[in-house]
């Protein structure tokens, strides 16, 4: 089926923003890899993540801070003959990238990081209660290595 590679960054951002998930994959001391999916926000060309500060997901970005992230959207299933199994696919657009996790301990720049988050699911202004905000962890990854692209049989 033919990819066609989505070069433009506007392009790019498009789709980072219609999707609802990411998936994160990283590795532990033991060389083990450990896949989570996460909720994220994202700004010129950073992405946003939070969660509880104790966990293996935790243990594992403090000492290999590398990640690998992707996602995707716009899925839908095609075929060519109904009852060929192998004739059918599915079109998605998506995401690949790598960083390098970095943990965010300054209390607005946390605020900010929470706001980027809920702004990808719901529009509003939000408050946050101080104590939450000093005790959830939230981190960011500047995305290197992007690759976006469209795949299908649908593709433009």
């Amino acid at each position: 089926m033919p990819t066609v590679w989505i070069t433009d960054k506007q392009e790019q951002e498009d789709i980072i923003r219609k999707c609802d998930s990411c998936a994160m994959s990283m590795v532990d001391t033991n060389g083990d890899p450990y896949v989570v999916m996460m909720n994220y926000g994202y700004e010129d060309g950073v992405i946003y993540f939070h969660g509880d500060p104790k966990g293996r997901k935790m243990d594992i970005l403090k000492e290999n801070p590398k990640i690998c992230l992707t996602m995707s959207t716009e899925h839908s299933i095609y075929y060519q003959n109904e009852k060929v199994a192998c004739s059918y696919g599915m079109n998605y657009k998506s995401i690949v990238a790598d960083g390098k996790v970095e943990f965010v301990e300054d209390y607005d720049e946390k605020v900010k990081a929470l706001n980027l988050i809920m702004a990808q699911y719901v529009e509003g202004e939000f408050d946050y209660n101080s104590p939450a905000v000093k005790q959830v962890a939230v981190f960011k990854v500047k995305l290197n290595n992007l690759k976006a692209k469209n795949f299908g049989r649908f593709v433009r």
